[in-house]
């Protein structure tokens, strides 16, 4: 496997070769790290060798354009998703075309995986590989989908660092882990989250992961009163509990677009007797908040109200202005859109050439006329 992680140095230097001919404030610095505006996603796409190959062009791509964010799950596309990036990297590491000091790689466990494709009968493949592996208990499955188990989610983070080809995942995330709090009730969610995090801790100090956060859809976006609902503060408290005040629960992901901009609009979550977005209670708290989603799975690439093209100038497509609503977001590090084709790639990152806009001219868009 490739040694190293994502270090201040390799992003700085990666940044540095495109400071003439992106824009200023594409890369953003978070940890001393500098993470590119736009982030490369991977969820949509067949189960098969010729959608591989399209996301090993498309990730390299991306990388030559000023993209060193790339974002995954072990779940997406039966864990090839996670081959594909690491194939990729591999490559380009192995031919001297790419130092992997340079790239930030985020990916989830939580979700049970399949390998290659879906099998015939998922209950038995969790059974076999799964409970009878010792890793967790049948009823540790919960809504027939998510398990968080110490022992589970070790054995996912080994199975992503073999397909990702890395020896040391930059970011890691509880994928979804709201899809078990209705389910347990909170007292047992809490207690499934504070393992999970102890373990997680763990994995930071054997040099697994570097940092590990929580990716969600519903959870930070939605009511306190929802049975869903995720307290950032609470979450970030369980962090201190288990890793002190150096606690590594330093990353969030939500959907954040034009049609979903709750993260940046809702003031839903509580800290010290006041009351934040998401976004603002993340970078209160240091951590770094990506957005998936950012063109909402292409339903925003197209058909744009005329009037956002004032907001956006200078772009040429639905998608970009889409994609540029999301990277100005206040409070955002990364906007990860989903790119399986090379043209799409081309497209995006040509956003980047382009700073993002004026947070005064950004809130035009939540301005009665």
């Amino acid at each position: 496997m490739i040694s190293g992680r994502a270090t201040p140095a390799g992003t700085q230097a990666y940044a540095a070769r495109f400071a003439a001919s992106l824009a200023p404030h594409h890369f953003r610095a978070w940890r001393d790290l500098q993470l590119s505006s736009i982030g490369l996603g991977t969820y949509l796409g067949r189960y098969d060798d010729a959608t591989d190959a399209a996301y090993g062009a498309a990730i390299e791509r991306a990388l030559q354009l000023g993209c060193n964010v790339l974002d995954t799950a072990i779940n997406y596309r039966c864990m090839r998703s996670e081959r594909s990036i690491g194939a990729t990297l591999k490559h380009l590491v192995g031919a001297g075309r790419l130092r992997r000091e340079e790239v930030v790689v985020a990916t989830k466990g939580g979700f049970v995986p399949f390998d290659g494709a879906p099998p015939p009968d998922p209950e038995e493949n969790f059974i076999r590989t799964y409970v009878d592996g010792n890793l967790c208990s049948a009823a540790d499955l919960v809504a027939g989908c998510h398990c968080m188990t110490p022992a589970y989610l070790a054995d996912q983070i080994r199975r992503s660092r073999e397909n990702l080809n890395l020896e040391t995942i930059d970011i890691y995330h509880l994928h979804n882990p709201e899809t078990q709090k209705p389910e347990v009730g909170e007292t047992e969610f809490l207690n499934r989250i504070r393992a999970a995090f102890e373990l997680l801790e763990r994995k930071v100090a054997e040099d697994e992961i570097a940092v590990y956060g929580t990716a969600t859809w519903d959870g930070y976006r939605s009511d306190p009163h929802d049975t869903g609902y995720l307290s950032l503060a609470e979450l970030e408290g369980v962090a201190r509990e288990v890793g002190g005040a150096g606690h590594h629960f330093r990353a969030i992901q939500l959907p954040v677009n034009l049609a979903l901009p709750e993260a940046f609009s809702y003031f839903n979550q509580a800290h010290d007797d006041q009351a934040y977005s998401t976004l603002q209670l993340a970078s209160k708290l240091g951590l770094a908040a990506m957005a998936s989603a950012s063109i909402f799975q292409s339903r925003l690439a197209r058909n744009l109200p005329p009037e956002l093209r004032g907001v956006f100038p200078g772009l040429e497509s639905d998608a970009q202005r889409a994609l540029q609503f999301t990277r100005s977001t206040p409070g955002l590090t990364t906007a990860l859109v989903g790119m399986a084709q090379v043209p799409h790639v081309e497209e995006n990152l040509a956003t980047a050439r382009f700073d993002p806009v004026p947070e005064t001219q950004y809130m035009q868009l939540f301005q009665s006329p």
